[in-house]
């Protein structure tokens, strides 16, 4: 701590921390890929200014996520080892993840859908679309949209300005957290430059083995102002994490495993604004290297991936009432492996959105019609309604998604020579097909008080997940041993999952050296399944979900908490000693004091009241963990 002392002397003051007015209308463009008020999207958004990131006990942005209400994220190991996102229910691949409307989906796993390569700094805000997107944004917007808009992508500003912060933290289990950035911005110029290193020995996990990580994002942009109202952004990310892997896929005794997860992001955006018409091209390139080894005995897995988008989308506004999107989007993943082999798959859609408005109503039909290398030709309609009374919103949504098989799914085991166990994947795989229905309510109240509800049912066939699969029906035996025990990727005919969405929030900035800020929600879920065999990853979702953020503020002081309740099935597995109890309370919080107007100490406290949990089974969360650190801004 005198360390850190130290450090936040060196700075000079000129910024402050005072908490700011958060909008809760917010204008979003996730739902219909146009600028809209929420309360005029007919869909369920909620959304994160990215300041939070600093203000929250938090070390990574799927923590994060995390404490929203509605966004289940299934931890396997602390401050961005690896996580799965899930919204509604659905499965980890059934969440799609974008960065300024690019899609952040992993081919190689959608258990990398949570490495955003994106350091916090860049973030501007977070939109979270629960339910399905489908229509806009292709395959994998089956339970939701996580989508990740940047300062740098953002409108250009007409006033010069430059911003920057450092954080640097530290604590038990060789614990060194490092947080920075930079944001210029004006009427010609908008660049920044962000990075977020998290690293420590970690705690005990099974066997004496250490939970450690080493992961560091590292990302910087930049925005032109071109002639003729043009704009050209750039992006290059390089996202590194290397982690104790122990248990994150099986629950094997043997399994000691370690990984690491390499990813090379580039991105560009070329994009007009006239007085009535918007058109863009995105183009994006992204390599993706995984190195697992499941223990010291075994051949490493080595796999590469590449993923390359390229699309375009107009938007005309035809007058007050009628707004029209289209588009079109071409994509090829590839991957090279050892374990899985070598394969690549190309994908094509052609889009459109209308969006009708009048004082009251909102209408926003859309369609897609999707051309894969695996699924073929699929048709996927979608429609969002909004209706306004005054302060009152009322909203409705029905859509048609889908989902193919990756890499893993489909390959994984099959380029080994021998294998004695674990999870198989499927080239036969069919397509999943859902429909899903919602209607809800949102109340805003002057500018302190929101509150949301919405009921859903979702009706899908063919499921992806894995199932504990004896030798003698494995589909193929080629290079299984008869005394192994797999689990085979395959499709569970159907699937319904029903739920109810309810979320709080409420700020008040009572004087300039005072303000509240209170996000709270509950999520009620209910899954059934025709399979006569339990799947992994379908049964793993939460039944019920309480999550909630406070930030308050006094003078010099702050105090931030967080929190989850879950309430979720029993699992067991004795081979490791290990159990998902049926309920967990996780309550984090952070005190910090402003030194100065731009220097803020912090003390962070997870896991406050020490419970021994785990989000997935086998994989082990951290017991109480304390950190120190500092906060400047420049």
């Amino acid at each position: 701590m005198r360390q850190i002392l130290t450090i936040a002397c060196i700075f000079i003051c000129t910024c402050s921390f005072a908490q700011s007015t958060i909008d809760l209308n917010p204008i979003t463009i996730t739902a219909t890929r146009s600028p809209q008020k929420a309360n005029e999207t007919g869909r369920n958004i909620s959304v994160l200014e990215g300041k939070l990131f600093n203000q929250l006990p938090v070390h990574s942005i799927d923590e994060l996520l995390k404490y929203v209400p509605g966004v289940e994220v299934q931890q396997r190991g602390p401050m961005g080892a690896q996580s799965d996102i899930v919204i509604r229910g659905g499965t980890f691949q059934q969440v799609l993840v974008l960065v300024d409307g690019v899609k952040v989906n992993d081919p190689i796993t959608g258990h990398f859908n949570s490495y955003i390569p994106i350091a916090p700094y860049e973030i501007e805000r977070i939109e979270i679309l629960r339910g399905p997107a489908a229509a806009m944004y292709g395959a994998e917007a089956v339970g939701g949209v996580v989508n990740v808009i940047t300062k740098t992508f953002n409108q250009f500003k007409k006033d010069k300005s430059n911003h920057g912060t450092i954080g640097i933290a530290a604590g038990q289990y060789g614990l060194v957290n490092g947080n920075a950035g930079w944001h210029t911005t004006g009427p010609k110029v908008n660049a920044s430059l962000g990075v977020l290193s998290n690293n420590t020995t970690g705690q005990l996990l099974r066997g004496n083995n250490r939970g450690y990580l080493h992961n560091h994002t590292f990302s910087g942009s930049i925005a032109l102002a071109l002639k003729n109202d043009w704009q050209l952004a750039l992006r290059s990310s390089y996202d590194t994490r290397s982690f104790a892997a122990q248990n994150f896929y099986t629950t094997f005794k043997s399994d000691t495993a370690t990984e690491k997860v390499t990813t090379w992001w580039n991105q560009a955006q070329l994009k007009q604004q006239k007085n009535n018409h918007t058109q863009q091209i995105d183009v994006l390139y992204k390599k993706t290297s995984d190195h697992f080894v499941y223990n010291e005995l075994s051949t490493a897995n080595d796999n590469k991936a590449s993923y390359f988008l390229a699309q375009y989308l107009y938007t005309k506004k035809i007058n007050n009432q009628v707004t029209i999107s289209a588009g079109t989007q071409l994509d090829r993943r590839s991957i090279t492996s050892n374990d899985r082999g070598n394969h690549a798959t190309g994908h094509g859609a052609l889009f459109a959105t209308l969006l009708y408005t009048n004082k009251q109503l909102k209408i926003a039909p859309a369609l897609r019609l999707d051309r894969d290398g695996n699924y073929g030709t699929a048709l996927l309609p979608q429609l969002n309604v909004a209706y306004n009374i005054k302060n009152i919103t009322l909203r409705t949504t029905a859509g048609r998604s889908i989902r193919s098989g990756d890499f893993t799914e489909r390959y994984n085991n099959y380029n080994k020579a021998l294998v004695f166990g674990g999870s198989i994947g499927n080239p036969n795989l069919s397509t999943e097909n859902a429909w899903s229905y919602e209607a809800g309510a949102d109340v805003i109240l002057g500018n302190h008080f929101k509150a949301s509800i919405t009921g859903f049912y979702r009706n899908q066939n063919n499921v992806i997940d894995f199932v504990t699969t004896p030798y003698a029906d494995m589909p193929r035996k080629d290079n299984l041993s008869p005394t192994g025990t797999y689990a085979l990727a395959k499709n569970v005919k159907k699937v319904t999952t029903s739920g109810i969405e309810a979320e709080l929030t409420y700020q008040h900035v009572f004087d300039a050296q005072q303000s509240l800020y209170i996000n709270a929600g509950a999520t009620f879920l209910h899954s059934t399944s025709t399979d006569a065999v339990a799947s992994f990853y379908i049964i793993s979702h939460a039944k019920t979900m309480v999550q909630s953020s406070v930030i308050y503020q006094f003078k010099k002081l702050s105090l931030a908490v967080n929190m989850v309740y879950k309430n979720r099935g029993i699992q067991t597995a004795s081979g490791i000693n290990a159990a998902l109890s049926k309920t967990y309370f996780l309550l984090n919080g952070k005190l910090g004091y402003a030194v100065c107007k731009d220097v803020q100490l912090f003390i962070n406290c997870d896991n406050i009241t020490n419970i021994n949990y785990s989000d997935l089974l086998g994989s082990i969360m951290p017991r109480r963990w304390v950190t120190g650190g500092v906060t400047v801004n420049l």
